[in-house]
């Protein structure tokens, strides 16, 4: 494998074209993203949206209600909790960047020992291939410890250090490439640079907090990503880099139109109850609903200081102006905010 930097220039005129459209519109979602000042609500709908779809690809399927309600309820399945794991892995990473304005090898493999709730590092033994869904090896990653450990090492000093003058977008691309031919752990490598992706951009402070992600238009896209990795072994580039360009493009396009609705929703939700239950409204109130689309009396009675009795309360009497939906599961109630479920649920297409 080739080390970092490349020994070619990526930003063809077609690259250079698609590197303008897609920092624009990355521009623009960094932007508008202070229409919600409580950038928590943004991560949390993210984020989870972003793990169920980073581990579908890994063929870990599980449905929107198990994820949302795996923030209020601890009986989660074994796909719910791989779930959980991306989320957390995701959020350590995000929390490194931000306290050492790095992300280090050690980094790295402590969001794939997240990600896979386990500790086994980087791969020491050989054998490791990856295979088609007919079971024929289609790549046989770097085998030896010492090559791996070089490969990522260089890795690490490419991503932190600025080694050539490419627009980052483009080093984006380079990097999830050379992450995923690497291949440096027994398992999590897909999943693992998918985190490293939206943690490049923030380190490189193109994003303010890690709400771009790539895993929906991958998925959308599964075939043509497969294909064009493969491409890039013979020296194929360019349609490699302009994959990952467009879906920059596409994803920050469709995160504007969300993040738009979000706050649409929040402003409608805050006129309904000033209107309606006006003795009941506070900003913590709203922040609450939106925090999870899934919320339960312990949150309200926490958060607001009140009386489980009083809680209570406050949730019935938003379920009988239409904001919420009481439901259950097993012996436990909780309240869905039912626009913002449906919302995180369909999405938006730009």
């Amino acid at each position: 494998m080739e080390k970092l930097p490349l020994n070619q220039d990526l930003e063809t005129k077609k690259v250079l074209k698609q590197v303008i459209s897609a920092n624009k519109e990355l521009a623009k979602l960094n932007g508008i993203m202070s229409i919600i000042p409580n950038q928590e609500i943004l991560i949390n709908a993210l984020i989870l949206q972003e793990a169920k779809d980073s581990s579908e690809i890994e063929n870990i399927i599980t449905t929107h209600d198990e994820i949302y309600l795996s923030n209020v309820d601890e009986n989660i399945s074994k796909e719910v909790k791989e779930v959980k794991n991306y989320k957390e892995a995701l959020l350590y990473g995000y929390n490194q960047i931000k306290t050492n304005k790095l992300l280090l090898l050690k980094d790295i493999i402590k969001i794939n020992e997240i990600v896979t709730n386990t500790s086994a590092g980087i791969r020491k033994q050989p054998g490791t291939t990856l295979k088609n869904q007919f079971g024929k090896v289609i790549y046989t990653p770097p085998q030896s410890y010492d090559e791996i450990m070089e490969l990522i090492s260089n890795l690490e000093k490419y991503i932190n250090d600025d080694l050539d003058d490419m627009d980052y977008l483009v080093k984006l691309a380079i990097i999830h490439y050379q992450f995923e031919k690497i291949h440096p752990f027994y398992d999590g490598n897909g999943r693992t640079g998918r985190i490293i992706n939206v943690l490049y951009l923030v380190l490189k402070e193109l994003l303010d907090i890690p709400i771009l992600y790539l895993s929906k238009y991958i998925i959308k896209h599964k075939s043509e990503y497969y294909k064009l990795l493969q491409e890039v072994e013979s020296g194929e580039w360019e349609n490699w880099v302009l994959f990952m360009l467009k879906a920059v493009e596409v994803i920050s396009k469709e995160t504007i139109q969300l993040i738009i609705k979000i706050s649409e929703l929040m402003e409608d939700t805050k006129h309904k109850i000033q209107i309606q239950l006006p003795k009941i409204y506070s900003k913590d109130l709203i922040d609450i609903l939106f925090l999870h689309p899934y919320t339960k009396i312990d949150f309200l009675a926490n958060t607001l200081n009140l009386h489980r009795d009083t809680a209570s309360k406050y949730l019935k009497e938003l379920e009988k102006i239409g904001i919420l939906k009481s439901v259950k599961f097993g012996r436990n109630k909780y309240f869905v905010n039912i626009e913002l479920f449906n919302l995180l649920k369909e999405g938006v297409n730009s």
